[in-house]
């Protein structure tokens, strides 16, 4: 071996290895080295291209200036990445740092091909702060090649440590955000920033753990136990997703549901008695498909991807388990993106409705759930993949208009015999029409009064009179729905995907 080439393997040998003294410190805190971390990403067997490995080669301090950056293969594609290593000044961005990210995201936008960000970052470096930060193509520019690449290619971030700061928003614009709970942490401001700034005393876990992100704020999706369960989750979600949006996402062999209760056993006639959505959900879909987005956050609402018959389906269902299965301020954010998420990757969408409509009351109304309604409203109509509305018992008020019904141009509006649609259900309705009336009568006529009254209301608003109106595309058993769904996502793949032109839309955010 010539002088040259010994110097080039033991140059990219040290790169490689980052700084060893840390990674001992790694493996004791439950994380891997970045570079094990694409092990368990990559397909195995297949060659990881990396770009600017000897960034900053001459500064023994900051091999590749703490993050990996290349194109490798995950579930037979070609993905981009960017992966912070956590041994180098805590995985903080540095000059390079930035470039090699902005440069990895470019070369995403010019393949067409999914970017991963695997986070591990203790934000920027404010020693080079005039390099990385207020610059053209400095760290703001992370963020616009973000937005830039948002619906156009699958953006997934693994958060396996702390992104603070400005560093926070990189995850916050990316489609998934995947937390390892104990380890990752997102926060614009650290527990020593916030008592210096507002005297606030927190801890780091409740300021911007993982848990906390996953269950309260909403900004992360999923909560994973360890760093190679996160890595799973990742590769698992890429698998419901297409390389870029000029794609469909690809089919697999059709699986029978998971045996249980039929539909028609599950969804009790009764409006007021609870059913759990989930099992409605496991007799549609393909057994052992469902992927859930947000599952400890705003519960209220179920969305995830899932498998009908091997074509990749995104459900959106209320809960009546949860708070009655009524639209809430987060909930209806978290439908709202997963809504704009299937339509932006061509992934079907199925609604699944038991809904008395949005929360009422003085609370929400100053929370503005009349502002985050809108934006799961604005979401499904903007929504032009096959998309299903199937009332599954009642849907009532405004939440027929969330959750896609007729006037949202939904490719059939489905529903079961229990179902309902009405403005409201009989008991609220008849004391608002005939509060007045009721009060005039005898107390020993009200009770038989308001009994005649629902059930006048009730007939009027039963599935089958709707039906006759047209204003079903069908009624379905539960036992049938499935192969209805089938039946029809089949028909629509040859829909137009268009919408009215325009720069863009005004979002009620």
């Amino acid at each position: 071996m010539s002088a040259g080439e010994q110097r080039y393997h033991d140059e990219r040998a040290r790169i490689e290895e980052g700084h060893v003294k840390y990674r001992e410190k790694l493996r004791a805190e439950g994380k891997l080295f970045v570079r094990d971390r694409l092990k368990l990403l990559l397909d195995p067997g297949t060659d990881f291209q990396e770009d600017w490995l000897f960034a900053r080669h001459q500064e023994p301090e900051t091999p590749a200036d703490g993050v990996v950056a290349g194109v490798g293969t995950v579930g037979g594609r070609a993905v981009c990445i960017m992966a912070n290593d956590y041994t180098v000044k805590a995985g903080s961005w540095g000059e390079k740092t930035v470039l090699k990210i902005v440069r990895i995201q470019e070369k995403a936008a010019r393949l067409q091909v999914p970017m991963l960000y695997l986070v591990d970052a203790a934000g920027g470096r404010i020693s080079e702060q005039i390099k990385i930060f207020p610059g053209r193509f400095h760290a703001g520019r992370i963020f616009y090649n973000e937005v830039q690449l948002s619906g156009v290619v699958p953006q997934v971030c693994i958060l396996f440590g702390p992104s603070p700061a400005g560093s926070a928003y990189l995850p916050a614009l990316t489609d998934l955000v995947i937390m390892v709970d104990g380890k990752a942490s997102l926060y614009v401001g650290s527990p020593r920033m916030v008592e210096m700034a507002i005297g606030e005393k927190t801890t780091l876990e409740d300021l911007g753990g993982a848990r906390m992100h996953c269950t309260v704020s909403g900004c992360g999706d999923v909560l994973a136990g360890s760093d190679e369960e996160a890595i799973e989750l990742a590769k698992r979600y890429l698998s419901y997703m297409p390389t870029s949006f000029r794609e469909v996402p690809a089919a697999r062999e059709a699986v029978e549901p998971k045996p249980g209760r039929s539909i028609d056993e599950i969804v009790p006639y009764d409006q007021r008695k609870y059913f759990d959505m989930y099992e409605v959900i496991d007799r549609i879909i393909d057994a052992g498909s469902w992927f859930e987005v947000k599952k400890l956050f705003a519960g209220e609402v179920i969305v995830g991807f899932a498998r009908l018959a091997g074509r990749v389906v995104g459900i959106v269902a209320n809960q009546p388990k949860v708070k009655g299965g009524v639209l809430m301020v987060d909930s209806s954010d978290k439908a709202a993106k997963f809504i704009w998420l299937c339509n932006a990757f061509n992934v079907p969408l199925i609604y699944l409705s038991d809904v008395a409509g949005f929360m009422v009351g003085s609370k929400v109304e100053r929370e503005g759930i009349i502002r985050h309604g809108a934006k799961m409203v604005f979401a499904t109509s903007q929504a032009t993949v096959p998309k299903f509305c199937v009332i599954v018992r009642k849907c009532y008020g405004a939440g027929l208009y969330a959750m896609c019904g007729p006037a949202f141009e939904p490719d059939a509006t489905l529903a079961l015999p229990q179902g309902q649609i009405a403005i409201m259900g009989p008991e609220p309705a008849v004391n608002a029409v005939y509060y007045n009336k009721i009060m005039e009568l005898p107390e020993s006529e009200r009770a038989a009064y308001v009994k005649q009254k629902r059930d006048e209301y009730a007939e009027d608003v039963d599935i089958y009179k709707l039906a006759s109106e047209m204003l079903v595309d069908g009624i379905v058993p539960g036992s049938g729905l499935r192969d209805e769904l089938i039946k029809r996502l089949g028909y629509a793949r040859s829909k137009a995907h268009d919408f009215p032109q325009r720069r863009n839309g005004v979002y009620p955010v």
